[in-house]
């Protein structure tokens, strides 16, 4: 029993070292203490956060209702990909399926109508 415990703990600290980012190639061992840099360094705007698909569709309901915009908004996110016996959209990636962009159009608005409005 304790033969199996020891080889327990064993494997467990090595799956998380395992788990551990490597250093960057060159990069010393050591931690260096970071220097501050000059007041004319250009600050770096923080990375765009993802969107869900969720928000994508309600920022395309913005657009003006029934126009070429708003459909290639719509497409923008789920390509279109027609097919010629498109079936019933259970689901707003169905919407994909169909050929007449005014019957997609429609498809993608009742989809994005349903979602609840997400906190900002």
């Amino acid at each position: 029993m304790r033969v199996l415990v020891l080889l327990f703990a064993v494997l467990y600290s090595v799956s998380a070292l395992a788990q551990t980012p490597a250093p960057a190639p060159g990069a010393p061992a050591a931690q260096k203490v970071a220097k501050p840099k000059a007041a004319s360094a250009k600050p770096k705007a923080a990375p765009a956060k993802p969107q869900s698909i969720a928000a994508k569709l309600q920022a395309c309901l913005e657009i003006d209702d029934a126009t070429k915009e708003r459909l290639t908004c719509y497409d923008a996110i789920f390509p279109p990909t027609p097919k010629p016996k498109a079936p019933a959209a259970k689901g707003v990636t169905d919407c994909r399926f169909i050929k007449e962009e005014d019957e997609r159009l429609t498809c993608f608005n009742g989809f994005a109508e349903k979602i609840p409005k997400l906190p900002s």
